[in-house]
């Protein structure tokens, strides 16, 4: 057998044991959340410390939904991470952190009750995307956009069901919503209704009346 022969046969295996891997991470996934209902996840900076607005809205936020009925969902680290989950505890609801295996470390916060480690981004996406009944997206940088955009798209592609993707901060994502549409919906990128995927709130009680308004309890 010639050497690359045996590479290609080691790529082979190799792919073949990550592929079970990938499996077990859904798996676990949907055996641990099966009865997690509702569920709203909450996104935003890891980077946001604990004096900030963000971390302090997002405690609040999440108090405010897990009072009304909903449990947590985040990405299980850190900043508005650990804000949302500090607030589904303090409201009585389920705290659950998902967190991801990455080459510099990322902790898990001390409020996930329940907690999931997972090694693929792709796989931890799903499942933020299963379980939830809305999209809370506070101020953050590439994962958080990631999240929503992923959302959007599925929504769009009528790949999931509508929920609501509620961005918290008008002064935060203003920019990012002209920039839509006076770029993509300007030059035909999107349609008309696309604009309606997402919507800016700054007011705690209205983000639950939102998600009030679109999820049966």
């Amino acid at each position: 057998m010639s050497e690359n022969q045996y590479l290609v046969d080691a790529i082979t295996v190799n792919n073949s044991w990550r592929l079970f891997k990938i499996v077990a991470e859904f798996v676990d996934g949907f055996e641990t959340l099966s009865d997690v209902y509702p569920c709203v996840s909450i996104f935003g900076s890891s980077r946001a410390g604990e004096t900030s607005k963000a971390y302090e809205k997002a405690t609040l936020i999440a108090k405010k939904l897990a009072e009304n009925g909903f449990n947590i969902i985040t990405g299980g680290g850190p900043g508005i991470m650990e804000a949302a989950n500090k607030g589904a505890k303090e409201g009585g609801g389920k705290s659950i952190g998902l967190n991801i295996r990455l080459p510099l470390e990322q902790a898990s916060n001390p409020y996930a009750d329940l907690q999931l480690d997972f090694k693929y981004f792709f796989v931890r996406k799903v499942m933020f995307i299963k379980y939830a009944q809305a999209y809370v997206a506070m101020p953050g940088g590439f994962g958080t956009l990631d999240e929503i955009f992923e959302a959007m798209c599925l929504t769009q592609t009528k790949r999931i069901k509508p929920f609501p993707v509620i961005l918290v901060g008008s002064d935060y994502w203003s920019g990012l919503r002209e920039w839509i549409q006076t770029n993509l919906l300007a030059l035909n990128m999107i349609s008309p209704e696309d604009m309606d995927l997402v919507t800016i709130i700054d007011d705690p009680d209205e983000v639950v009346t939102t998600i009030k308004r679109s999820v049966i309890l």
